[in-house]
């Protein structure tokens, strides 16, 4: 089981590795003791789906438990509707598609599938401004499935000793910033 991957994840690592072995250290803290309010209203964002008061609609699946075994991931999805084949990934406010974006719905596209369901039409949405944005299909758009897949190997075989963060943006934007030392990466 040590080498499931949490679909959540996809998109954390691709940010910064670091973060996701803070979120384990952190565990079970009350999420107001490290989560930036960006976060907190991410969170408070997804409770519909969470909850499942999204839809009373027999056709509308939320927050499912799903796991792909072709590619060891596990996770929950957002949204499906079954009627129209349709996978939904929600954000709270989207300025710009990132990859792990597009790879967690790739991982729930994948799980989904595997677990006999079908899927046709993948998309993520913008909560703040109600915007829809269709993607590809992993098969459609080949470029972005290998480097899926590119990302699931260097998951893998990742060593958080060996890391080093060169983007400080990232890390001024990071809720795990002030635990993170990074003299300890720079030899210092």
């Amino acid at each position: 089981m040590d080498d499931i991957i949490i679909i959540s994840n996809l998109n954390d690592f691709i940010f910064c590795p670091a973060s996701i072995y803070f979120h384990k250290l952190y565990g079970s803290q009350d999420n107001l003791t490290y989560q930036s309010s960006y976060q907190i209203n991410g969170s408070k964002a997804h409770e519909s789906v969470d909850n499942s008061s999204y839809s009373t609609k027999k056709s509308i699946i939320t927050a499912l438990d799903v796991y792909s075994d072709k590619y060891k991931l596990s996770g929950k999805i957002d949204i499906y509707d079954m009627e129209k084949q349709l996978l939904i990934e929600r954000k709270k406010h989207i300025s710009k598609i990132y990859d792990g974006y597009v790879f967690q719905l790739y991982a729930q596209y994948y799980a989904l599938t595997e677990m006999g369901y079908a899927v046709q039409k993948l998309e993520i949405r913008s909560l703040d401004d109600n915007k829809k944005y269709k993607i590809n299909l992993p098969d459609e758009d080949l470029l972005m499935k290998n480097r899926f897949e590119e990302l699931i190997d260097t998951m893998r075989s990742f060593d958080l000793n060996e890391f080093y963060q060169s983007n400080i943006e990232k890390c001024k934007k990071c809720i795990y910033e002030d635990a993170y030392d990074r003299s300890l990466n720079m030899g210092d």
